[in-house]
């Protein structure tokens, strides 16, 4: 058995190599074979929807009018908006609630919300232009980077913490699986 005592008296490297040596081995989890298959196939299908999506948007470049009248158009804008309600209310609570479901609420409800003012932006009339710009740069996308930024830091702050993550180190360096 180890102590606290030891445990505070180890390096970082050591508590890692220690934390390594407890972790649960993922054979236990699932079958290295079926791992292997499922990242497998998940990798062709994510290379396969790049690639056919090249041809895809450079079709849509050519071919899409300047303007065109959208149908549901209300329907659409609101959905699109209480789904970003509905992410922004489960974020507070995930925050309210200290729980690490936070990460994956808040990162998704600040990309939704780029993207709703890239489609404010980008649909207004010449009219309304100027406020929605502004609403987009003093309202949706200083959000958006708190929500984004806040997810990543919770992240590096967890895994640093659990020692998987070197301080200083780049969040993309962090393996998915050891």
């Amino acid at each position: 058995m180890v102590s606290d005592a030891q445990i505070a008296a180890m390096s970082a490297a050591e508590r890692r190599a220690l934390i390594s040596r407890l972790e649960r081995p993922l054979g236990e989890l699932l079958p290295p074979s079926q791992l292997a298959r499922l990242r497998r196939v998940r990798l062709v299908l994510m290379v396969g929807a790049i690639i056919g999506l090249i041809p895809w948007i450079v079709y849509l470049a050519i071919a899409l009018p300047d303007k065109y009248i959208a149908h549901n158009w209300p329907a659409t804008w609101v959905g699109f908006d209480m789904l970003i309600l509905m992410f922004m209310a489960v974020t507070a609570v995930l925050g309210l609630l200290r729980r690490q479901l936070l990460v994956l609420t808040a990162f998704t409800t600040g990309i939704l919300l780029v993207c709703d003012a890239w489609f404010d932006v980008m649909t207004a009339a010449p009219a309304d232009r100027w406020l929605t710009v502004l609403t987009a740069v003093l309202g949706e996308l200083p959000l958006a980077i708190l929500l984004i930024t806040g997810a990543l830091r919770i992240l590096r702050l967890t895994a640093t913490r659990q020692y998987v993550l070197d301080p200083g180190m780049p969040l993309w360096r962090i393996p998915l699986l050891p």
